[in-house]
C-alpha cells in the first residue's frame, strides 16, 4: 500500500474515532446499540502509524538505521 493511501486510512480512521468518542452508543426502548467498536479503529489506527502512515503536515519520526559496509 502507497504512503498516500495509508495517510488517507488514517485520516478516516481518525474521523471514525472522534464520531465514536462522540456518541459511540445510544438506547431505543430498552435495547441498547452500538454504532461501532472503538477498540477495533483504535487496533486500525496504531496498526496504520506502525506502518508509516502520518497525519498532513506532519513528519515520519520513525527512522531506521544502515550500515555500509567498504569493500576493496
Amino acid at each position: 500500500m502507497t504512503s498516500s493511501i495509508q495517510n488517507k486510512r488514517l485520516c478516516m480512521y481518525l474521523e471514525a474515532e472522534k464520531a465514536v468518542l462522540m456518541g459511540q452508543s445510544y438506547t431505543i426502548g430498552n435495547r441498547q446499540l452500538t454504532r461501532a467498536n472503538l477498540s477495533e479503529i483504535r487496533a486500525a489506527i496504531d496498526d496504520l502509524i506502525a506502518g508509516g502512515a502520518v497525519i498532513d503536515g506532519e513528519t515520519n519520526t520513525r527512522r531506521m538505521a544502515k550500515r555500509v559496509v567498504f569493500m576493496d
